[in-house]
């Protein structure tokens, strides 16, 4: 197995450094997943048991100037990395105004991923080279299977997010009232974020959101437009996936598949995000 990387436009590094800082607060560790088009940030907590799962797609090319890489063999050319996210962010945050930063896989007593930013010294023409080797735990083959992309179940309402912010701060006010938030939504464009306890309800309406276009084989079409779809959720997984969002999405979409899931898909420049909140039991 091999891989080397070399960002040298300042551009693709601040953006690259914004997907890490991301996964940072969404994941206290993840996997990443190297092939030659595409590196992916996984998240893969069993949802049944009540953990969240995540997908993160960034095509390689958007951001890398060089890319080498072998897997473990040709018929399985990708290499799977276990890593504490933090320490990737915490490298990256020294690269601000970098000349070059450079990233490989290396076995230094232990396998890493190092990571070396070329500084400019502000007094001279000369540069320095910063180093950060972070451990990591190559993730062998026969457990792939466990690390693919979810499939996305039938969902009973599909919704447009309303401004990411604005959610965050409702949530945040609700988390000091109750751990259990509901959402729900319905195909006329509304979504409500609600919670319930034995002294109040506590309601906050969204309305003309709009809701994607279905395939017309969708169970959902046969749904009546004003009925809602509705999911109890732990209100601090939802507010932890809030929180990490540090750019406005293009695109923003809620799925809720009523009592088993929560589905959340964005798309934040050229990087797609897919995060799984499964509902309290």
């Amino acid at each position: 197995m091999k891989f080397r990387a070399k960002i040298v436009d300042l551009a693709c590094l601040n953006h690259f450094t914004r997907v890490s800082n991301m996964i940072a607060k969404l994941a206290k560790t993840c996997t990443l997943r190297i092939s030659p088009e595409k590196l992916n940030f996984i998240l893969s907590d069993k949802l049944a048991s009540g953990g969240v799962s995540m997908w993160c797609e960034l095509e390689q090319e958007n951001i890398f100037s060089e890319f080498q890489m072998e897997g473990v063999s040709a018929e399985n050319n990708a290499i799977y990395l276990e890593l504490t996210s933090e320490n990737l962010s915490r490298a990256l945050k020294t690269a601000q105004n970098a000349r070059a930063l450079k990233i490989k896989l290396t076995n230094k007593q232990f396998p890493c991923l190092t990571v070396s930013v070329e500084l400019q010294l502000s007094s001279s023409s000369s540069s320095r080279i910063v180093t950060h080797d972070i451990p990591i735990k190559v993730i062998p083959r026969r457990l792939w299977k466990d690390l693919q992309e979810p499939s996305v179940p039938n969902s009973d309402v599909s919704i447009y997010l309303p401004a990411l912010k604005t959610m965050k701060s409702v949530v945040e006010k609700m988390k000091n009232i109750s751990n259990q938030l509901v959402i729900e939504a319905n195909l006329n464009g509304e979504l409500n974020l609600k919670i319930e306890t034995e002294l109040v309800c506590v309601t906050t309406h969204f309305k003309d959101l709009g809701n994607p276009l279905l395939p017309s084989e969708s169970v959902s079409q046969s749904r009546h437009p004003e009925d809602m779809a509705e999911v109890h959720i732990d209100i601090r997984k939802l507010l932890q996936f809030l929180a990490g969002q540090q750019v406005t999405p293009t695109k923003a979409v809620c799925n809720i598949v009523s009592n088993r899931t929560v589905h959340f898909d964005l798309l934040l420049e050229d990087v797609s995000l897919q995060y799984f909140i499964p509902a309290l039991s």
